[in-house]
């Protein structure tokens, strides 16, 4: 961690930290996705190579955390677990609030939760679907892929609308997000292609650079951060390789790319 970072509150802005989570300043509120505060080392049968680039004491208080699912510690690990419990509120899928308990709510997917923002506006959180792993994975009683995963929209008067993927790998997914938005101004997408040899044989559980690229084409989107493809050892693709995809895509100018713990503008 860098002791020279500081995360002062933006208009409009999203900084990623490292792994999952990411602190996007939106309508006057602070909102942490999918925090992961542990320092490096094992995490059960997964690897932590290195922590965040911004402790919580640097976040600060979150106005709202997004969760979007608690079973894998790369996406809420304890420090995580414990800061977005003491956050004033959650918002995750149905099952992973049932397991987090208060301050968090389920939400089903393509229901939304509305926040009041501090200029007396209103933020509204989308949960959409997302798949974690291949299509044709197995899928639990409840229907999902590895487990319950969702991603979020968020939109509001006069802000940008954000889409934050969660760990999705399914375009077909995103095809059914993009028909239901009608514009995505920017999209937080998980990449890094994540293997697991237990796990479907060692396919993706996460998009790689080439369908990163092709879901930003498919959402529209204007602006493209890239999450979630570092700092764990179960990632088979870097920076580099996602940069190369978008670039041969002729997508690049959409790619916005900054080390962890600095601001990317929403405008």
């Amino acid at each position: 961690m860098d002791a020279k970072i500081s995360l002062t509150r933006q208009d409009g802005a999203i900084a990623v930290l490292g792994g999952p989570t990411a602190v996007i300043d939106l309508g006057g509120l602070r909102i942490v996705a999918d925090p992961t505060f542990d320092d490096a080392g094992p995490h059960g049968y997964l690897t932590k190579l290195a922590g965040p680039a911004a402790a919580e004491d640097v976040v600060g208080p979150a106005d709202l955390v997004l969760v979007s699912h608690d079973l894998h510690p790369d996406n809420l690990d304890d420090r995580g677990r414990a800061y977005a419990l003491g956050s004033p509120l959650v918002i995750a899928g149905p099952v992973t609030a049932g397991r987090l308990g208060s301050p968090a709510i389920g939400v089903r997917p393509w229901d939304s939760h509305t926040v009041t923002r501090p200029d007396g506006g209103e933020l509204a959180v989308q949960v959409v679907p997302a798949v974690h792993g291949p299509e044709d994975g197995d899928r639990d009683a409840d229907g999902n892929v590895n487990c319950e995963v969702v991603g979020f929209v968020l939109t509001g008067p006069g802000l940008p609308t954000v889409y934050v993927s969660g760990d999705n790998a399914s375009i077909r997914t995103v095809a059914e997000i993009a028909q239901r938005v009608p514009h995505i101004d920017v999209a937080v997408l998980n990449v890094g292609a994540a293997r697991v040899q237990r796990r479907f044989n060692g396919r993706a559980l996460t998009l790689d650079g080439e369908r990163a690229a092709a879901a930003a084409a498919v959402l529209g989107a204007d602006v493209v951060v890239p999450a979630h493809y570092d700092g764990w050892a179960h990632f088979s693709e870097g920076l580099a390789e996602i940069e190369r995809a978008f670039d041969d895509a002729g997508l690049s100018a959409l790619l916005r790319t900054a080390p962890h713990g600095t601001w990317v503008p929403l405008g």
